[in-house]
């Protein structure tokens, strides 16, 4: 028996020698590659995943062509959403136009260990009524459908991250921050294709329950700031979610802080976890969640094995 415990604690000293000397090789590694290197090398390992990285100001955000665009929307994601860590606030609006109901929704929050927020454009492929809002599938905007959209989201001490672009799912996700949704402020423009579709999204807007005062019109372009969510009446059970996902946020934000704690820039904390616990950056960029949707229009019958929705790819440096 002390031999055996004996053989344990040897056992147990070896791998942590090993470990030690293979996070310092890993923190060589990365202090001497060059700054743009790292940043070719994130914008490579992010995109199986359906997004890219902003080198100059640290954050992730969703490509045009993402693999998350074949999901489309509908109202479960949102309710399902604190069972995996999501816990935002949504304003989505809807309106109808040229013979389809519309959906433009705005997120923000947290997102396991990242902050961030998102502009979702989704259209039916027919008029809905308002009872059908929550349980239609909507599919994503394509091609020429896309709006130019722009996001600026605030902490309340501050500027914190700023994305404009053409696209169906603009978003920015900044790693290892935490934040309450509340604490949030989120300043959205969106220009539309005409005068006819700013305007039934403008009424649509309206009806959330939106301050008409507070809204910005200059010719075709559409601007708000998205602060205090419009009063919602959660369920016990996803009061709870919601509370309990936070926690587990906030100590997953202070133990990425922790374990990357040799670097101070995103993209070393990020390339740090990479190299040294390559399951928890795959957990790191799954920001959203579309699994079993997805899975089905894709005749995915193994999604735990899917390749593209979870990427296995190793890049050589």
């Amino acid at each position: 028996m002390y031999a055996a415990l004996l053989i344990l604690l040897l056992l147990a000293l070896l791998g942590m020698i090993f470990g030690h000397f293979r996070r310092k090789k890993i923190i060589c590694k990365i202090r001497e590659m060059e700054k743009c290197r790292k940043c070719s090398l994130l914008e490579e390992l992010s995109e199986p995943f359906g997004y890219t990285y902003h080198c100059c100001c640290g954050f992730f955000s969703s490509t045009v062509d993402a693999w998350q665009k074949a999901a489309g929307y509908t109202g479960v994601y949102d309710y399902m959403a604190p069972r995996f860590q999501m816990v935002f606030d949504a304003l989505p609006v809807y309106f109808d136009y040229r013979g389809r109901t519309w959906l433009i929704e705005f997120w923000k929050g947290q997102y396991g260990i990242n902050t961030g927020a998102e502009i979702g454009i989704y259209h039916a492929d027919r008029l809905l009524t308002r009872a059908e809002y929550q349980t239609a599938h909507f599919e994503a905007a394509d091609g020429n459908e896309m709006l130019p959209c722009s996001l600026e989201l605030h902490e309340e001490d501050g500027e914190f991250v700023q994305i404009s672009e053409r696209h169906w799912w603009l978003t920015a996700f900044v790693p290892g921050v935490f934040s309450h949704p509340s604490r949030l402020c989120m300043k959205a423009a969106v220009g539309f294709e005409d005068r006819q579709m700013l305007e039934a999204f403008y009424r649509g807007l309206c009806e959330t329950g939106y301050p008409s005062e507070m809204i910005s019109v200059q010719n075709l372009l559409l601007s708000f700031t998205f602060h205090r969510p419009l009063p919602e009446h959660y369920g016990l059970f996803t009061r709870f979610h919601r509370w309990f996902s936070q926690c587990l946020n906030r100590m997953y934000c202070r133990l990425f802080v922790w374990v990357t704690r040799p670097f101070e820039c995103t993209e070393d904390r990020v390339l740090f976890l990479y190299y040294y616990i390559p399951s928890c950056f795959r957990r790191l960029m799954r920001l959203r969640r579309y699994h079993r949707r997805c899975h089905k229009k894709r005749g995915c019958r193994r999604p735990k094995r899917c390749g593209r929705c979870c990427p296995s790819r190793h890049v050589k440096s």
